[in-house]
């Protein structure tokens, strides 16, 4: 058995108790869980202490981790934002759902004004909300009598696609903007349509955890589903002046022993996490993880609550400020290299998830949605979540999930400099095709995590099988493409 990925005390399908074969059954547990679904905006892997970062302080997260079990092959099903926060509430991939590129980014035909109106490909067409006819993971835990909430960045949609038209009792903050872009911006006065002003300079991920507080305490005599979604550690780049003059005084205590910049096609890129400001954010989205979570400890709700943690993306490396460094991996948001798309994530049930374990089983955001209904004794949903698999044979200690193959489709520029391509990960090995002129890397990712040895040309036999898997994907989920540019000769 792989401790890593070893979980306790659960009895699984099993007909004596006559529970589905899809029900997950733990001993400990006489009631169904409550969930507090923590995602934390343009997080990188490295961007935690318990990831590995020196120079980011956040205790309450790395008590989190301590606490429970911590995967270290998580993955976003896009490399930026609204793609892989829809694949959470759908359980569907991008491509399934022509959801790829982050809501407001230009369509093919309104490029004039846009930088990549010189490119070669015209970006492929998307969808710019969350369809109202997918069943939301919110909507089918309160079907079944949860208390829903949403705290902080939706970006999924805009009126009429609002967190309560997709299943959410209350929400706190979620519109259409991917950034807190309005008034003081991380600071009250917010203008926020859906988030009342606070007193002036009230700090936002304190505000979410309050309201997040609020509403659990609220709702801790029945099963809710609290979702913590910070507009944190996204651009502007703001922090507590406190908490910047901290890592400033720090940073100019650190020994540097590399250069700080690298170069990422034509981008620069961050070398060394020492970035005071992103510093203090990550370090305040820290400080309101640990009120929310005090506050279930001081309700007596912390051993039936399932902890979720997880980013959206990768950490931004390559642009707007480059605040964070994502070594040993390559790039960042944008990009479909590991930076991008690699997240950290954590999951914490007691009784269930044995404390400090790590978990090096590759998963995806789109596994989200079964787990919970799993979790909760919920069935499956025939037509939901068709690119998840529950986390439960992780849970019930099994070495590997059944082998399956994990899929990216990102056919757009992105503003950090990733260009329009694909991606599979199959085992160890990982191909990522890019779409200007079809060329394909592949890499060993068990002997190869930073993507620096391009094995296609070793190994073409191993290449040419995968670029064929990621094919058969995209014409099984109705991938659309990008398009050659008319006005680029």
């Amino acid at each position: 058995m792989d401790r890593r990925c070893f979980l306790k005390s659960c009895l699984w399908g099993s007909a004596a108790l006559g529970l589905s074969s899809n029900t997950f059954f733990c001993r400990e547990a006489k009631k169904r869980p409550s969930f507090l679904f923590i995602l934390v905006d343009d997080l990188g892997w490295k961007d935690l202490g318990c990831y590995g970062s020196s120079f980011y302080e956040t205790p309450h997260v790395d008590q989190l981790a301590a606490q429970g079990v911590r995967f270290t092959q998580a993955y976003a099903a896009c490399p930026v934002c609204s793609p892989t926060r829809v694949s959470i509430m759908t359980g569907k991939y991008p491509a399934r759902l022509q959801t790829t590129d982050y809501f407001g980014a230009p369509q093919p035909e309104n490029i004039s004004g846009h930088w990549t109106r010189h490119k070669p490909l015209l970006p492929a067409p998307y969808r710019d909300h969350m369809p109202l006819e997918e069943v939301t993971v919110a909507e089918a835990l309160k079907k079944a009598g949860y208390a829903t909430f949403f705290a902080g960045k939706w970006h999924m949609g805009g009126k009429g696609f609002y967190p309560e038209n997709q299943g959410f009792d209350i929400n706190k903050g979620g519109w259409e903007r991917g950034g807190p872009y309005g008034g003081n911006q991380y600071f009250s006065p917010y203008g926020n349509p859906k988030l009342e002003d606070g007193p002036e300079g009230e700090h936002l991920p304190d505000r979410l955890a309050s309201e997040t507080c609020r509403f659990i305490k609220n709702n801790k005599d029945q099963n809710f589903m609290a979702f913590l979604s910070f507009y944190s550690v996204h651009t502007p780049l703001m922090a507590r002046e406190d908490l910047e003059q901290k890592y400033r005084e720090k940073k100019e205590n650190l020994e540097i022993e590399k250069k700080i910049w690298g170069k990422e096609g034509e981008r620069k890129v961050r070398l060394v996490q020492e970035h005071s400001v992103y510093g203090g954010m990550v370090e305040a989205m820290d400080l309101a993880v640990g009120k929310v979570i005090n506050q279930l400890k001081s309700l007596g709700l912390d051993e039936n609550t399932v902890i979720i943690f997880m980013s959206d993306n990768g950490g931004l490396s390559t642009s707007e400020g480059h605040p964070t460094s994502n070594l040993p991996l390559r790039a960042g948001k944008g990009w479909l290299y590991e930076g991008g798309i690699r997240e950290p994530m954590i999951v914490r049930w007691p009784g269930v998830t044995q404390p400090g374990t790590e978990c090096s089983e590759p998963v995806i955001s789109t596994d989200f949605y079964p787990t919970l209904l799993e979790a909760a004794g919920l069935p499956f949903l025939e037509k939901q979540h068709l690119d998840g698999e529950s986390l439960g044979p992780l849970f019930r200690g099994k070495s590997r999930m059944k082998d399956r193959c994990l899929f990216w489709h990102y056919p757009h520029y992105g503003n950090q400099g990733g260009s329009p391509g694909s991606a599979i990960r199959c085992g160890k090995y990982k191909l990522i095709e890019f779409f200007e002129d079809h060329h394909i890397e592949l890499y060993d990712l068990n002997q190869d995590i930073g993507e620096q040895n391009d094995l296609s040309q070793k190994l073409p036999k191993k290449a040419e099988e995968l670029k064929e898997k990621l094919h058969q994907w995209r014409n099984q989920v109705g991938a659309l493409m990008p398009t050659s540019n008319p006005n680029v000769k």
